[in-house]
């Protein structure tokens, strides 16, 4: 890969700006936008905080698409084109690209995920009614313990947004020379921390081998952005050999469900599951949901208490009032495979 740097990146830059037109650059602009995307019939979508999935009104041709996510290419010192259709890097202003050419789809496809630009805090998430104040208070009570926190949902539920004001929480109430060591595939989190290191994947270092050289960093607080592999493996041996107090998201069906995918994900390192150590080493677990009815919401906060093999792993769930409890009465589900 030969990525561009200086005038020729400017130029390429400006470039796709034009490509992608005034109403794409002012959806991006819009805080409330999450994602744009293109989808094959040439019709604009973008998916917003406050109103979900929306059509823009605007169309892009074929022909004008595939220009464009060439330019991305050109941008990422790669090449797409019909041998090789997939392309997934990150823009100047951190965005995450997606893009999609034929013959994997009938006509060109991509989707802009914005970075971040305002870093909701845990009180944000009860004041807009998506956290209720006794999960808000469980979540604090972890971080506070360092306990391991594993935050778990589908595609566009708000897994990474929950995830960075949770760590902006675990900054504010952590000591101010604690060290966060996070790693990433694309940016997406944003810490404060003063003594922080962010690492990214790159060819020659995916996840597995970042979350071992990071035991070599002297981290405090380990910090995944997503767990999507044999990595799983390597970031609960790091949490349970005295780095406690970290973070990761991952995609799953709900609290129990991602035990369940950690299950899977260490599997894929080539190892027999291990429910020992993913009940040692998740102190928490915290489910976000989308749904028309509610929007983006937590449904679920659940403690780990521990693995039993007559029983499954047994969950301490911290409801709110008007579920049926006081916060964390106690009460314990086991969940069998």
């Amino acid at each position: 890969m030969n990525t561009p740097h200086g005038e020729q990146r400017s130029r390429l830059y400006q470039k796709l700006k034009r490509e992608l037109g005034d109403t794409v650059l002012a959806a991006l602009g819009d805080p409330d936008v999450i994602e744009v995307m293109l989808n094959p019939d040439g019709r604009l979508w973008v998916e917003t905080h406050s109103r979900g999935l929306e059509a823009i009104g605007k169309v892009i041709a074929s022909l004008e698409a595939e220009s464009l996510v060439g330019t991305v290419a050109s941008l990422l010192g790669t090449v797409v084109n019909a041998a090789h259709p997939l392309l997934e890097g990150e823009l100047p202003d951190g965005s995450r690209f997606q893009g999609l050419l034929p013959p994997v789809s009938s006509a060109p496809v991509f989707v802009i995920r914005k970075r971040a630009a305002r870093i909701y805090s845990l009180v944000d998430y009860v004041d807009k009614e998506m956290m209720d104040p006794v999960q808000w208070s469980g979540i604090r009570e972890a971080i506070l313990e360092r306990r391991n926190i594993v935050i778990a949902g589908g595609t566009g539920s708000g897994k990474t947004t929950l995830a960075n004001a949770i760590l902006r929480e675990m900054v504010a109430l952590g000591n101010a020379s604690e060290r966060f060591v996070i790693l990433e595939d694309t940016v997406e989190l944003q810490c404060a921390a003063e003594n922080s290191v962010q690492l990214h994947t790159g060819e020659n270092a995916d996840l597995t081998r970042l979350v071992r050289t990071t035991m070599r960093l002297r981290p405090d607080r380990i910090i995944i952005g997503e767990v999507r592999g044999p990595e799983a493996l390597a970031l609960l041996k790091a949490w349970n050999t005295g780095h406690p107090g970290g973070l990761t998201t991952i995609h799953a069906n709900s609290a129990h469900g991602a035990l369940q995918r950690l299950e899977l994900l260490v599997e894929e390192a080539g190892v027999v599951p291990q429910p020992e150590i993913i009940a040692e080493a998740v102190g928490l677990l915290v489910f976000m949901e989308r749904a028309p009815r509610i929007g983006r919401r937590v449904t679920e906060v659940a403690r780990v208490v521990r693995w039993k093999a007559d029983a499954g792993y047994q969950l301490a769930p911290i409801r709110a009032p008007e579920a049926g409890g006081s916060h964390d009465d106690g009460s314990e589900q086991n969940v069998r495979h």
